[in-house]
């Protein structure tokens, strides 16, 4: 079996899992990267768990916090490892979310390592057109339109 050994590389993986040892909420971001992105009355939450075992995947609204915790269990045997870059355990990512959000209508489906959220916007944030009347301009008023709407009738005056 032939063997290669680049020592940059090397220096670079030993770096890295210090700076990872050091800052574990970095670390906690990197094993579980993630995309947000708003696409028409609903928002899109991607996270990357590839390896997970769906069973493990636990999604939760608390408040206006939203949680995504999985597992991937690590490789048992006795296997004589050359390289081990795929972090094993727990991880978990918080996100807080902001107002005008429907939180009760979050949906969630996990495909080719990826869990996908969608989080729709609350009907009471949705953007709404409202039509502006100009001043001055005059409104013409439906005979029997007071009536049909509750406001009684009006007798025109008349001279005698």
């Amino acid at each position: 079996m032939a063997t290669y050994w680049d020592p940059f590389a090397e220096m670079d993986r030993l770096v890295g899992s210090v700076a990872g040892t050091l800052s574990g909420a970095a670390r906690g971001a990197a094993t579980m990267p993630m995309d947000l992105f708003r696409e028409g009355d609903h928002y899109v939450l991607a996270v990357d768990l590839p390896g997970v075992d769906p069973g493990t995947i636990d999604v939760s609204a608390e408040g206006r916090t939203l949680t995504v915790r999985a597992e991937r269990t690590p490789r048992s045997g006795d296997a004589e490892w050359l390289v081990r870059e795929r972090p094993a355990g727990t991880f978990a990512r918080q996100l807080t979310l902001g107002r005008g959000l429907d939180l009760d209508r979050i949906s969630a489906s996990y495909a080719d390592g990826v869990l996908s959220l969608t989080i729709p916007v609350a009907e009471e944030a949705r953007p709404r057109r409202i039509e502006v009347t100009h001043a001055g301009t005059p409104r013409s008023i439906e005979p029997g339109a007071e009536q049909a709407a509750g406001q009684g009738s009006v007798e025109p005056a008349t001279a005698g």
